[in-house]
């Protein structure tokens, strides 16, 4: 069997690859202070069609996986972290500008009153050592909440 071979798509994620610094700011409820926190990403690619990213913080260890499905026309992908039990499933596309890659995954209500909410990791490029990560969830009445933003400095 012949290995497939990277597409645009992965080509994209390629960007992803090498060390990074972040600065995050996360807002656990209304009532809630903001969350301040920084921490170390090293990115890796798996054969030029997925990524690996492990994040780390004085908060935990993360592990982000991104792919592209050709026969899905689709980005998939998986996150787990060392503070939760939940594994968010991914599924996304890329804007037509090729600049914001956003990805789809259904969690635990933000809000911890039980049962299931859609989310949004949307990343975006600033420049080639430079992008950010928003985060926001659905409300029952279909808005969007934003929970929480980080941006990422390349340092290799």
């Amino acid at each position: 069997m012949q290995a497939p071979t990277p597409q645009a798509e992965h080509h994209w994620l390629q960007r992803l690859v090498g060390s990074w610094t972040y600065e995050s700011e996360c807002s656990m409820g209304p009532d809630q202070p903001k969350m301040v926190d920084t921490g170390k990403a090293v990115v890796r690619s798996l054969g030029g069609l997925w990524t690996l990213c492990e994040g780390t913080s004085e908060h935990g260890t993360s592990l982000l996986t991104i792919g592209y499905d050709p026969a899905k026309k689709r980005f998939v992908g998986t996150f787990i972290a060392s503070m939760m039990t939940h594994m968010w499933i991914y599924d996304g596309c890329l804007d037509a500008a090729g600049k914001v890659l956003t990805l789809d995954a259904e969690g635990p209500r933000f809000t911890g009153e039980g049962g299931m909410a859609l989310y949004q990791d949307i990343f975006e490029f600033v420049d080639d050592n430079r992008r950010t990560l928003k985060s926001r969830y659905r409300q029952e009445d279909g808005t969007w909440v934003p929970f929480m933003s980080a941006t990422y400095t390349r340092t290799e």
